[in-house]
């Protein structure tokens, strides 16, 4: 099986490293939702009221068709341009017939939707990744060109910008990341295959997955989904009954580059954190915890030598110099000569994780989730651990990734 990044024009191979990512729960978490809201209180758009269906309309048809009417108009398709290889500017060589007078060609194709009021335009960075020129087109058929604002490749999201004035700007309004769960009925619309206006609905499959990002680093806390996705809705939004975004589609796992039932989108908990601030700052900094563990299963006890009805994760590696290593965080350093490699660390004496800020962790993915969802650069926690069999609490000042 593969992971293919949704977009017509790329595919990414990037791959997860599970190193970093960090924080402590309450502030930074009030903090970044009261932003992400507060651009979203002064664009009020309305509910997705669903009357009485019509006879003959069952109840799941009339939401979808509401649903599809007041939020489709949010959504846009994003085409990317670039410059002919052939053409260095100076060049007489003739333009390819689908070409732009100033040497742009179509690269491909792929979703996005309106943040706010002022212009702005959410899609993937790998969407737009190596564009030399973005437009955007609305469902009345209006195209702006829009400017790549800002990026965040350890997210895979992009902030464009368009001027507003004259276009009609409806804005998505925000879902939350506490709300989902295995079995609730979403939709997504997009561009599949440059289709504009597509909707396609089904389930969330999964919560909690971990997929790879642009930068090598996991993306965390992943919504996984059986509505139909593929390339081209890459951008698009996930929404749930209310009409609220949830997620941003990211990938899908296929062997055909088409939807096999399992797509990936980028969770609200991370959406919420990165936009305000690439729309403040440009920028969006990520913590770093700087190790990497694996999560404990039983079959592993007698070799490390914990307790089999334990659950969480064993540190595998310690970035020198890097947070966790400044902690006194300690990774195994005895072989285990493991008949089990592929399931069990291959060194023992490393500590064990079983909590952050005494929330219970019962694997890496958790430990990401929380970090990701709560921390932000230099903020401390508290890593809750087993050391030789005896708890400890180690405090760690988490730092921030490239840096």
């Amino acid at each position: 099986m593969i992971i293919l990044l949704l977009s017509a024009c790329m595919l990414a191979t990037a791959l997860a490293v599970l190193v970093g990512s960090a924080s402590t729960a309450s502030t930074s978490l009030a903090r970044s939702e009261r932003a992400a809201r507060a651009y979203l209180r002064s664009t009020p758009v309305a509910q997705v009221v669903v009357q009485p269906p019509p006879e003959g309309v069952d109840y799941e048809t009339a939401v979808l068709r509401n649903l599809y009417a007041q939020v489709n108009p949010s959504v846009v398709n994003v085409s990317v341009l670039g410059r002919h290889p052939m053409l260095d500017g100076d060049s007489t060589i003739p333009l390819p017939h689908d070409s732009e007078g100033d040497g742009l060609i179509p690269l491909g194709s792929g979703s996005g939707f309106v943040w706010d009021m002022d212009g702005h335009i959410v899609t993937k960075y790998h969407v737009v990744e190596g564009s030399d020129q973005v437009q955007v087109t609305f469902e009345d058929g209006a195209m702006a060109v829009a400017e790549v604002l800002a990026v965040d490749a350890d997210s895979d999201l992009a902030l464009l910008k368009i001027e507003p004035e004259g276009y009609q700007l409806t804005p998505l309004r925000v879902g939350k990341m506490d709300d989902v769960f295995v079995g609730m009925r979403v939709a997504a619309i997009g561009n599949p295959f440059g289709l504009h206006g597509t909707l396609t609905s089904g389930i969330v499959s999964a919560i909690g997955r971990s997929i790879p990002s642009r930068s090598g680093f996991s993306i965390p806390d992943a919504i996984q989904t059986d509505a139909a996705i593929n390339p081209g809705n890459s951008g698009g939004p996930l929404l749930n009954e209310q009409g609220e975004l949830i997620g941003i589609n990211a990938q899908i796992r296929s062997e055909s580059d088409a939807n096999s039932g399992v797509g990936f989108a980028v969770p609200i908990s991370i959406i919420v954190r990165v936009i305000p601030s690439l729309i403040d700052k440009g920028v969006y900094q990520h913590s770093y915890l700087g190790m990497s563990g694996v999560t404990f299963s039983p079959i592993c006890g007698s070799e490390l030598g914990i307790d089999p009805s334990l659950r969480g994760v064993v540190v595998e590696r310690v970035a020198p110099l890097g947070p966790s290593n400044n902690a006194g965080l300690r990774a195994g350093d005895t072989p285990t000569k493991t008949k089990y490699p592929s399931i069990c660390p291959q060194r023992a004496g490393g500590d064990f994780i079983t909590g952050i800020g005494g929330q219970p962790i019962r694997s890496f993915d958790e430990v990401l989730t929380y970090l990701d969802r709560y921390s932000s650069p230099g903020d401390k926690i508290t890593l809750n651990i087993l050391r030789n069999g005896e708890p400890i609490d180690l405090e760690v000042t988490l730092g921030q990734r490239g840096r």
